[in-house]
This record gives structure tokens, C-alpha cells and sequence, in this order.
């Protein structure tokens, strides 16, 4: 059984320090602004988010999991245990002021999909449909081609 929760607008979530906005000022349109917040397109923004993210679950103790940025997996042997484990991932999240919408909580199922990998009785594999568009495809003779083709893998 497999449950997966995905957080809304995490890197929006995360208030950055006073000291480090004037980092994130920019001018448009003659008026001068600045990011309270982490912006989504910053190259660092992924990593700060997974971070957190992960220390906030670490300390508050939760059950096992994977993590990859704001996607979490939990799993178990019954629907009921990984009802629980969500639930408690949930609420962590929400004490460290992360917004959970519950439209981005899946399960308990007992095939889920996480990070593009089908996810069955213990088992993951990587679904037909990715496996064609891979094969089809021509090897990369760019950096833009190379970025093309790991964007379906």
C-alpha cells in the first residue's frame, strides 16, 4: 500500500531571512521590488526546499519515507498503516508551516504513481508509455537535446 503527498507552493511557503532580500530585489517597470519569499525560479530555490522539508519531517520524528523536493512517498502492508503514516507526515508538515491541500494527498492505493514511476506490490517500474517516448527518440546531440530527453526520463 502507497500514499503520497505533494506540497502546495512549498518553495512559497518559505519566508526568506530580512537579510537576505536586497538578494532578491529587481526592478520592473521604474518600481524596485524584492522577494519575501523563495522564489521558485532561483537555481538554489530546489535544494534550500528540499532541506527544510526534510529537517522539519526528521524533526518531527517521522515515519518512513522518500522525499524528493515537496513530493513524499510513504508505504506499508495494510491501507490502514499507511493512512496513518500520511496522516502524521500531514501533520508535521503543517506544524512547520507548510500548506498541505488535500487534493495533493493520494491514497492509500495499492499502485500509486511517484515521480513518473509506477509504484505496485513493492515493486516500481517505469511505465510503457515513458519506455516508448525514450526509445523513440534519437541520442541527444546538444546540450538542449540532452535536456529534452532527460525532461521524459
Amino acid at each position: 500500500w502507497y500514499a503520497t503527498v505533494d506540497i502546495a507552493t512549498a518553495f512559497f511557503s518559505i519566508l526568506l531571512a530580512a537579510e537576505c532580500r536586497p538578494r532578491f530585489a529587481f526592478p520592473w517597470r521604474g518600481v524596485q521590488y524584492t522577494w519575501n519569499r523563495l522564489p521558485q525560479g532561483w537555481k538554489h530555490s530546489p535544494i534550500i526546499c528540499h532541506g527544510l522539508i526534510q529537517t522539519a519531517l526528521e524533526q518531527g520524528g517521522a515515519p518512513e519515507h522518500l522525499q524528493y523536493i515537496d513530493d513524499i512517498i510513504v508505504w506499508g502492508n495494510t491501507a490502514g498503516e499507511v493512512f496513518e503514516k500520511g496522516k502524521e507526515i500531514v501533520q508535521i508538515l503543517l506544524k512547520a508551516g507548510f500548506a498541505i491541500k488535500q487534493s495533493k494527498v493520494k491514497g492509500p492505493a495499492q499502485e500509486t504513481q511517484f515521480l513518473g514511476i509506477k509504484w505496485q506490490d513493492g515493486h516500481r517500474q517505469i511505465p510503457m508509455d515513458v519506455i516508448n517516448k525514450i526509445t523513440a527518440m534519437s541520442p541527444p546531440t546538444s546540450k538542449k537535446e540532452t535536456q529534452a530527453f532527460l525532461g521524459v526520463v
